[in-house]
């Protein structure tokens, strides 16, 4: 089985002392491909560095709504000069943030209309964030008659607006967050609901570990790694086996960001990777 791990922050300051092992551990698992979070300009262009590093690394390139109060004109040329690179394969992670509003909320929507008109005009997959604003998001997304392909990333809302992105064709990324006994059980309930054309999987490393796994590790820092854990939990919940969660999130990631097809020398199991 191979894998794709749609979001990883691998330029998160905990990954500074192993990050180069941290890639080889997920790719030895499967994890065969990452897809590295630019949340804003120049995060996006250290993503974009880690792409020139490592053959099996893509990158983002945005503005996260967080950060939306502090973006510049520059930042923005700058994104705009990252998307024009082969490896960087979607615009964000942007999009709105009514849950903690770290940026106001209309500075929040005016960033996020720049960067959907720069995907429309560049025909760029969105890497999309969305946290208690659904209805906003689903409105400015409707005002684009030409968007491009989309998918939530770290989908953790409800059934209604589930099938609110779902009706807009967008596909839906799916962390360890469904793996979280505690607050995770409505997502597990519905992740059923997801066609399996539009399912992907990802890590949102360095957050979000998975509670599924055992034992469970001493730190609490996620890893690509445990990327299958995920896979697992959404196997039983869907009732479809690994094997398959593996092969159509695969399919989708490679379909939706245009990147090179899974090497399949690498298998993984969970019960095979009895150090993650």
């Amino acid at each position: 089985m191979a894998f794709i791990d749609i979001g990883v922050n691998l330029t998160n300051s905990r990954f500074d002392k192993d990050r180069a092992q941290v890639i080889a551990n997920a790719k030895e698992v499967g994890v065969t491909h990452l897809i590295i979070t630019g949340t804003n300009a120049q995060e996006s262009q250290q993503a974009y560095q880690l792409t020139q590093d490592f053959d099996n690394c893509y990158a983002t390139a945005g503005c996260h709504p967080h950060d939306s109060e502090r973006m510049t004109a520059d930042d923005f040329e700058l994104i705009k000069h990252l998307l024009k690179h082969e490896k960087v394969v979607a615009v964000g992670e942007c999009g709105l943030d009514f849950n903690r509003n770290f940026s106001p909320q209309p500075t929040q929507v005016k960033v996020f209309e720049q960067q959907l008109a720069l995907a429309c005009k560049l025909n760029k997959p969105l890497f999309l964030h969305e946290r208690d604003a659904s209805t906003t998001m689903i409105d400015m997304l409707n005002n684009h008659s030409n968007l491009p392909p989309a998918v939530i990333h770290c989908f953790t809302g409800s059934q209604q607006a589930l099938e609110s992105y779902l009706s807009l064709g967008l596909y839906i990324g799916i962390t360890g967050w469904v793996c979280d006994e505690r607050r995770g059980q409505e997502l597990a309930e519905i992740v059923h609901l997801i066609p399996d054309d539009r399912l992907m999987i990802e890590t949102d490393a360095p957050y979000l570990i998975p509670r599924n796994i055992r034992p469970r590790p001493k730190s609490n820092r996620c890893l690509p790694q445990h990327l299958p854990y995920v896979a697992q939990k959404l196997a039983e919940c869907r009732q479809q086996t690994i094997e398959h969660i593996s092969k159509i999130t695969c399919q989708n990631s490679i379909d939706f960001f245009a990147i090179k097809p899974c090497d399949t020398q690498f298998s993984a199991t969970i019960n095979k990777n009895k150090d993650l």
